[in-house]
């Protein structure tokens, strides 16, 4: 059965030092297995990266997870998602989970999520892709950050069109709605490399 909706979140393979992050990343999760959904991800048992995969099989979701052969034993790889991709590079990694998503999240991360938001939102922005990304600000963890990309657009860096190709939420309902709403007629695969 094709899932209703796939959603690549990008996150923590730790659980940070707020009990705040693994909640939401289970409320995520649980978001997407209720929904009939099927999450895409890197594949971890770890940290935020395990608790979104494992709440989203509880729920009856489907897990798509996705390691390169270098992580699987640093990661420690979820053995038991719904499908486990072991690939040689970070860079057929991030092109497979694009391939196979209709939106993508950020929650809660390191330099890792980081850079995986700004790759996935800059593809966006050049026309590699035309599925909404996300951004949860939970607990304000990514309050300083919003407030230096619009300091971006104040310094004439960042445009205002390109701020309205990332959708910042507070709140996983709402966000999640909003994603799996815009993302609803977008069923492409990303056919460019960067």
């Amino acid at each position: 059965m094709t899932p209703a909706f796939s959603l690549c979140v990008y996150c923590g393979s730790k659980p940070g030092t707020d009990p705040l992050y693994a909640e939401v990343a289970r409320k995520v999760g649980h978001w997407i297995g209720s929904s009939s959904g099927q999450l895409v991800y890197g594949g971890s048992n770890n940290g935020l990266m395990g608790i979104v995969a494992t709440a989203t099989l509880e729920a009856g979701g489907k897990v798509v997870g996705i390691i390169p052969q270098s992580l699987v034993k640093l990661e420690c790889a979820k053995t038991d998602c719904t499908e486990l991709h072991v690939v040689d590079t970070m860079q057929q990694r991030k092109l497979m989970m694009a391939n196979r998503a209709d939106a993508f999240l950020a929650l809660p991360g390191g330099i890792g999520t980081f850079e995986e938001l700004f790759e996935t939102w800059t593809w966006r922005q050049l026309g590699y892709h035309n599925k909404p990304v996300g951004l949860l600000d939970a607990g304000g963890y990514y309050r300083a950050m919003i407030d230096f990309l619009s300091h971006g657009v104040a310094a004439g860096f960042i445009h205002d069109y390109q701020m309205e190709l990332l959708t910042i939420g507070h709140e996983v309902e709402p966000l999640l709605g909003q994603l799996h709403r815009a993302a609803a007629a977008l069923h492409q695969p990303l056919t460019k490399t960067s």
